[in-house]
């Protein structure tokens, strides 16, 4: 699995971003976004959001939860989900079973 440092640094490359750039847009220092890189220093939680939003990707993905650069980015898909975490329990189950199904099925045609 990549480290925080790694996503990073390919995010950041992936914006052709210097590190001097990045540290501009998230009001910090260059040696910093190098320590970073290096996995040296471990940022804040505050500046992970920032350092996702400069790269237009996720806190997710930066930190190694979703190999995806562009998971949940959609907002309609975003507030779906948001909407199914506020469903009782068992109404939940019984979306996510039923979606669960059509996935399958769709992953069974491609076959």
């Amino acid at each position: 699995m990549d480290t925080f440092g790694k996503k990073l640094k390919e995010g950041r490359e992936a914006k052709t971003f210097s590190q001097a750039e990045l540290a501009r847009q998230i009001k910090s220092h260059h040696s910093i976004v190098g320590k970073y890189e290096r996995d040296e220093v471990k940022p804040t939680i505050d500046v992970v959001k920032k350092l996702a939003e400069a790269l237009d990707t996720t806190v997710g993905y930066l930190l190694g939860e979703s190999e995806d650069r562009e998971l949940l980015k959609d907002p309609s898909m975003l507030k779906r989900l948001n909407d199914i975490a506020k469903f009782p329990e068992q109404d939940k189950a019984c979306i996510l079973y039923a979606l669960d199904a059509m996935i399958n099925n769709v992953k069974l045609k491609a076959i």
